[in-house]
């Protein structure tokens, strides 16, 4: 039998997932955010560098010129994760001073509005390296030049990515601190919500087989509630169930022990008479004696497979059947019957009706009621047998009948109508068993003439339905 695993591991597990994908999306989202950080660090000291070139501007003869100071070259030119390139052109658009192949702004780019400035950033690729860039348009205003100089500053995107880089590992690092202790504080909070299952499974084990008490209620989860309530039912049925086994076991050995205790007296007295006209007596009313024996014996054993037959529909081990074909059957078999006694037997089902049920059990039904039914009948009485949609059974004979304040009696075991009959009282019981086992209703009504007309109504087949 396979297992189905450990609650408290699978709670575990499945936010040990969510935990992940958590810590997955936070990651990314950590890492831009990192990025974008170091961007706008990197960015301000981009746009620093382009101010302290431009801040080298002057004319000569009419010309503009860049100086470019060693300490703005020192502090701007080189840095311990990167490089800095930079151009200097004039107002024609001319190179003046600075790395030949600084990538041009594309065409569309803003101008950012976080710096007061003329300036553009943008991503690009030189000399085979991703840099960042930014075009800072510097006005020029002398008395023989007047315009707009540009000055681009390129730099390496190592230091940015090792910026945020560091900015993401600590992120990590915290947030993983953060899901180990929200895990093994998880796993505090499942063992101690789930102490109350160990209490009961203790308690279930530490009983007595034959301990079907209910279960304690007191101080278990709301959640836990709805389990209990089960169980204590499943044990008030099961309770029930063997009051009824011992009960019928009581009643089963009361009903053999008087035919048992009449027969060991008819053989004893069989034994002291002399005379073989006694001796045939004697063997003649052992012989009767035996025969009900047999058939309370039978009927006995027809109770047995009841259980298991209800067991095996309940279990969905039903067979899909039609009922109007295992009537015509019956009444084939039993015709001779009937015919002997005198009565007439006739079938109305002109169609077939499909339930769901145990054949053998179906059998017995119907044996039960048709032998019931010609038990009472007089001769030259009738006996019918209807089956119609959408699942109904119907055996109607024309004997005394049953007064309606029986009608609920007669299904008892071991019920006899006035103590009467030579029967054991358990066809009609049998039949209500099996009604029980097929989730059937059965009911008594007053026949179209004067007897008793038994019904029977089926669950209506799922394929019908």
């Amino acid at each position: 039998m396979r297992l189905g695993g450990s609650l408290r591991g699978r709670l575990l597990r499945r936010l040990a997932i969510l935990l992940g994908a958590i810590l997955l999306l936070s990651s990314l989202s950590a890492y831009w955010s990192a990025r974008r950080a170091a961007d706008t660090a990197y960015d301000r000291t981009l746009l620093a560098s382009a101010r302290a070139v431009a801040d080298g501007l002057y004319t000569q003869e009419g010309q503009l010129k860049a100086n470019v100071p060693y300490v703005a070259l020192d502090t701007f030119a080189y840095d311990s994760a990167g490089r800095i390139y930079y151009q200097v052109f004039d107002l024609d658009g001319q190179l003046i001073s600075g790395y030949e192949g600084v990538p041009a702004p594309p065409a569309g780019t803003p101008r950012t509005n976080d710096y007061p400035a003329l300036a553009h950033f943008y991503d690009a690729t030189y000399r085979g390296q991703g840099v960042r860039v930014v075009s800072l348009l510097q006005p020029v205003s002398e008395p023989q030049v007047n315009g707009i100089a540009e000055i681009r500053v390129a730099e390496t995107q190592g230091a940015r990515e090792r910026m945020a880089r560091e900015l993401l590992v600590g992120t990590l690092w915290r947030m993983g601190l953060l899901s180990i202790s929200a895990l093994l504080l998880v796993w505090v909070a499942v063992n101690l919500a789930l102490r109350p299952l160990e209490t009961l499974r203790r308690a279930v084990a530490l009983r007595a087989s034959d301990d079907l008490r209910p279960l304690p209620e007191a101080g278990l989860p709301r959640e836990v509630l709805p389990l209990v309530d089960a169980l204590n039912q499943f044990n008030e049925r099961l309770h029930g169930l063997f009051e009824r086994q011992s009960l019928f076991i009581a009643d089963a050995a009361h009903e053999l022990r008087t035919p048992l205790a009449a027969l060991k007296a008819r053989i004893a007295l069989g034994l002291r008479a002399e005379a073989p006209e006694e001796w045939r007596s004697t063997l003649e009313q052992v012989a009767l004696q035996s025969d009900r024996l047999t058939a309370l014996a039978n009927q006995l054993l027809s109770l047995a497979r009841i259980e298991s037959g209800g067991r095996a529909i309940s279990e969905g081990g039903a067979q899909r059947i039609d009922l109007s074909q295992l009537t015509r059957e019956l009444a084939m078999a039993m015709a001779p019957l009937a015919h002997a006694r005198g009565v007439a037997l006739a079938l109305e089902a002109e169609q077939p009706v499909w339930i769901d049920g145990e054949p053998t059990l179906l059998n017995e039904l119907l044996s039960n009621l048709v032998d019931n039914a010609l038990a009472h009948t007089p001769q030259e009485g009738n006996l019918i047998l209807r089956v119609f949609a959408p699942a109904v059974l119907e055996v109607e004979d024309d004997g005394p009948g049953i007064p309606p304040e029986e009608h609920d009696k007669v299904f008892e075991r071991f019920y006899r109508r006035g103590h009467q009959g030579s029967g054991a009282g358990l066809g009609l019981a049998i039949v209500g068993e099996i009604c029980r086992a097929h989730r059937a209703q059965i009911s008594l009504h007053q026949g179209s003439a004067k007897g008793l007309r038994v019904r029977v109504e089926f669950p209506v087949s799922g394929a019908e339905a």
